[in-house]
């Protein structure tokens, strides 16, 4: 779960300061007149008396009037959400989620390599080399952290389930060595890797392990995490690492994460120079540099266990005993050096050397920071992960070979499975076929049916990939010689191209389409043609792309910047010059003159003359539940939204940080929100779900149904803890093995990310549950992230790779709710990006429902104003930043009824309102605020009678004793 940093406690303490000095104002006038009135200045004791009972009884209706106002004001979105009733989750459910995270942990874990059949395991005692088997990778960090709520399964613990001995004596080491794992945090990161040098075991530890069993398991883990991505140099500056020996350095300058380091390295060394059966498990989401293996033939096996979750590492123990098959297969490729990868040079830090005039100041953990734009250049184009490979293999640029180790879609199985297509037919627009699976090898198990398409390529023209996932499914569990039919079919415009340099339009070009069945992206099984007679232009309204509502058409020229992209004209001729650094670092003046962030948004330049003022406060006597279920252009729609004041729709759109405000008057409740993504996490409360295993493990498994189990378990989950939206699931592309969210994303691969998402989502939504499915869009690295990055890609990568994922969830998963993105598109914030919230998200895909920001901290460039006018709708805010729209222009006031609108629809369709208008308590808070309100008044009231009484009383006094002096 997240935890508290002190750059939200300063932001608290900044949104209630107008009260505080209120409060502290007063009270020094208070503490003035007491002093100040005395019996030098004031000689009657009456009046004296009055004077100071007036001001204290003053200064506590100011605080009470301050604290009122901050408790119902910028505080009111913290203190509901932390005094909301906590709602646990039952007994059945637990074991539900946990018996089904098992279940996907035991297809998403791949097995790489099994030389000399080496697993199973023949020993059922084993040792266990390496530090990270005593600290395994469950998840990551920031939104994808686990609850502490529910105990974990270990790897040796998952081992030891399956009734495999591990040897204590070694594990004993490595906790001695050290207990704790260092945290990869969102704010902070310790990137040191422990492993115990190999010169520090003692003497006879390796002959008590041969001793023990012949058999070892060596375990290598990484880590990774929201808030940063993965050092490409472990050198560099600002990287805080910890050597293992003071004899060497782990990392030489220049060497990276993703790779091993020299203690790692040593131990590997000692392992294989003592044992001649070694199985190598690698942990961790990020594509590993695997490379070494090929020195160690001891090295019999590899495994690939993405992080497992809290229960996960059982599945893990159960593929090493052989009581489970293996079945998954790699979600990216492996590559043999991560330095020669097209994205190398252009991941990570860029900063514009020319945007004096751009910077902004804000605080982050209590010190000002001056942050100017930053930017990234998508120069690999469309070409990203296999499609790249495979294409430049066919190209002539590389040798297949010595580039790739490990292929896209590659897993192997302990059993053998024959795989054959059959006939491919193209009719009315739709390509099918059918694929028979058999088992032939001897033991029960799982395979995936993988299908491509490579589309024909003209020299110069659109630029394609010769291998492209279009469909794929995966088997029952099929006994030995048990044989399934895997029915296969796909619509045309699936293998359609986006031009958007001549068409600017999604194309369907006439040729031949080879349709191949393939064990993974490089190997084919079977192949066939089906030849497109003429070219399809998806250009007018009769014929849409994909099923796209309106036409689509070039909507991001303004992204695609002065950049050069990646070209598969003349063998990648261009390859050089594309994948090298950037070559200048300036931003050009029509990028400066479009970029807006806080300092230069003027929302009085993009006021509409001919906008009128919408109707605001009726009296019409509709009820949010009235709304359920009617379509988003009801006619009863207006008038529900004619009720709403300008205060109320503020109050909802600034303040939706982990759920959305209540409005008393049409019967809206305050809904809750809450983290995901492998979980149900409530930050506030702290009740939270198991951990489900990472999104990588998910698209491992190439097993849409076990997604759609898991979106369905989560609809449940959510009933019980009383949550109707789930901040999940990302799908942002694996385009650098370096990101640090690749954990919670699921490939490098768009199809196969959208299948996972937008099953995962349409599981929930039977529930009644609406998924956020994020960060919309082009977030697909931490670095900068909220730095104003200016993100530059083409239009044709931009739709056919980044969008993919988010499209299919809308489409056929039915999202009802999005989170936008921290970077920019170009020169504008994604969250105020109206080409993609609107004309793509909303106009061509249909998508009808509510867009949230990314956390709303401010950061010099998010505003509410800007955003609403944008196509988004509600700031993931807790606290009083820039999230209230200021402006109340018509303009402006039309785009908060918008989002309004498309707030309440998404929650009139929620589960809460399935049965009418649900009937809710009283806050907590806001019962005692009435309390503490009417105990003031009342002792305001004591206060002053006692004060007059004893006024007059003196008053009396005092001259009684005049008289008597007279």
């Amino acid at each position: 779960m997240l935890s508290i940093n002190m750059s939200d406690v300063i932001a608290v303490v900044k949104s209630i300061m107008p009260q505080l000095i209120t409060i502290g104002v007063v009270l020094l006038l208070a503490l003035i007149v007491t002093f100040a009135v005395n019996k030098k200045t004031v000689s009657s004791k009456a009046n004296r008396k009055m004077i100071h009972s007036q001001s204290w009884i003053v200064f506590l209706i100011a605080a009470v009037v301050a604290i009122v106002m901050m408790v119902t004001g910028p505080l009111s979105t913290l203190i509901s959400n932390a005094t909301a009733p906590k709602y646990m989750l039952s007994e059945a459910a637990v074991k539900k989620a946990n018996d089904l995270a098992k279940n996907i942990q035991r297809e998403g874990v791949t097995l790489l390599e099994n030389n000399d059949q080496n697993l199973p395991l023949a020993n059922k005692k084993v040792n266990v080399f390496g530090w990270g088997s005593t600290n395994p990778i469950y998840g990551g960090t920031g939104s994808g952290s686990m609850s502490d709520q529910y105990p974990t399964v270990s790897l040796l613990d998952g081992m030891k389930e399956a009734g495999l001995e591990t040897n204590k004596d070694l594990s004993a080491l490595y906790t001695k060595y050290r207990a704790d794992r260092p945290v990869v945090g969102m704010f902070q990161q310790d990137w040191t890797l422990p492993e115990l040098p190999a010169a520090q075991y003692p003497a006879d530890a390796m002959d008590k392990a041969k001793s023990f069993s012949d058999e070892a398991v060596i375990v290598i883990s990484r880590s990774g995490g929201e808030g940063a991505d993965l050092p490409t140099n472990m050198k560099a500056k600002g990287i805080t690492y910890t050597d293992n020996s003071k004899d060497y350095p782990d990392f030489q300058d220049g060497e990276h994460f993703l790779q091993l380091s020299k203690t790692e390295q040593d131990m590997v060394d000692l392992v294989t120079k003592n044992f001649n059966k070694v199985t190598l498990v690698y942990n961790g989401a990020n594509a590993f540099d695997l490379n070494f293996v090929s020195n160690y033939p001891q090295i019999k096996s590899v495994v690939w266990c993405p992080p497992a979750g809290q229960t996960g590492f059982s599945a893990l123990g159960e593929i090493l005993a052989g009581k489970v098959n293996p079945s998954g297969k790699t979600s990216d490729t492996f590559v043999r050096d991560l330095k020669k990868t097209p994205t190398w040079n252009n991941f990570g830090d860029f900063k514009y050397d020319n945007v004096e005039d751009l910077a902004f100041k804000y605080n982050m953990f209590g010190t000002d920071i001056t942050a100017s734009p930053t930017f990234i250049n998508y120069t690999d184009n469309i070409y990203v992960g296999y499609k790249f490979y495979e294409t430049a293999a066919d190209e002539g640029l590389i040798n297949y070979n010595d580039t790739v180790r490990y292929p896209f879609g590659y897993g192997l199985s302990y059993t053998k499975f024959d795989q054959k297509m059959g006939d491919v037919s193209y009719d009315n627009g739709k390509v099918s076929t059918t694929v028979t699976v058999t088992n032939t090898g001897d033991v029960a198990g799982k395979d995936a049916v993988e299908i491509y398409y490579n589309p024909p390529y003209t020299n110069g023209g659109i630029e394609k990939a010769s291998k492209n996932l279009v469909a794929f499914e995966k088997t029952k569990e099929l006994k030995p010689g048990e044989s399934q039919d895997i029915k296969i079919e796909f619509n045309d415009d699936a293998m359609a191209s986006y031009d958007d340099q001549n068409a600017k339009a999604w194309v369907l070009e006439q040729g031949d389409y080879q349709i191949s069945l393939q064990s993974d992206s490089h190997n084919v099984i079977a192949s066939a043609t089906v030849n497109v007679p003429q070219t399809i232009t998806y250009n007018s309204d009769s014929k849409t792309h994909n099923g796209d509502k309106t036409v689509a058409t070039n909507q991001f020229d303004d992204a695609r910047g002065d950049v050069t992209y990646l070209s598969r004209k003349d063998h990648f001729a261009n390859y050089d010059q594309a994948t090298a650094k950037p070559a200048t670092l300036n931003m050009s003046k029509e990028a400066k003159a479009a970029f807006i962030n806080n300092d230069n948004y003027d929302p009085k330049k993009f006021d509409k003359s001919d906008d009128k003022m919408p109707t605001t406060g009726a009296k019409n006597g509709v009820r949010l539940a009235d709304l359920t279920g009617k379509d988003y252009d009801d006619p009863q729609w207006d008038k529900l939204l004619d009720e709403l004041t300008i205060d109320e729709m503020d109050d909802i759109i600034a303040n939706g940080g982990y759920g959305n405000a209540a409005i008393t008057s049409i019967g809206k409740i305050k809904l809750t929100d809450v983290d995901g993504p492998a979980s149900l996490n409530n930050n506030f409360t702290k009740v939270g779900s198991i951990g489900f295993p990472a999104a990588t493990t998910f698209a491992c498994t190439w097993n849409r149904d076990l997604a759609k189990q898991f979106g369905d378990m989560i609809g449940q989950m959510a009933h019980e803890m009383h949550v109707t939206g789930w901040y999940a699931p990302a799908m942002n592309i694996h385009r650098s093995a370096f990101a640090g969210r690749n954990f919670e994303y699921y490939s490098e691969d768009g199809l196969l990310s959208g299948v996972m998402a937008s099953n995962a989502i349409a599981g929930a939504r039977d529930h009644g549950v609406y998924s956020f499915m994020k960060h919309f869009a082009l977030n697909d690295q931490e670095t900068n992230r909220n730095v104003m990055l200016n993100t530059w890609a083409s239009e044709q990568s931009i739709r056919e790779i980044y969008l993919k994922p988010f499209e299919m969830s809308v489409k056929q998963g039915g999202a009802q709710a999005v989170m936008s993105a921290f970077n920019y598109i170009g020169t504008t914030y994604a969250g105020a990006y109206a080409p993609l919230l609107n004309n793509v998200l909303r106009d061509e895909w249909g998508f009808r429902g509510m867009v949230l920001t990314d956390y709303f901290a401010g950061y010099g460039y998010q505003n509410a104003d800007q955003i609403i006018r944008g196509g988004g709708d509600m700031m993931l805010a807790t606290t009083k930043v820039t999230n209230h729209v200021t402006d109340q222009s018509a303009t402006s006031v039309k785009a908060m009824r918008t989002a309004a609108h498309n707030i309440l629809y998404t929650a009139a369709n929620s589960w809460m309102y399935q049965d009418g208008e649900p009937k809710v308590p009283t806050p907590v808070y806001k019962t005692i605020t009435y309390v503490v309100i009417a105990v003031a008044a009342v002792l305001v009231a004591l206060f002053e009678a006692l004060a007059i009484t004893r006024f007059l009383k003196r008053r009396k006094e005092e001259k009684a004793a005049a008289d008597t002096t007279k």
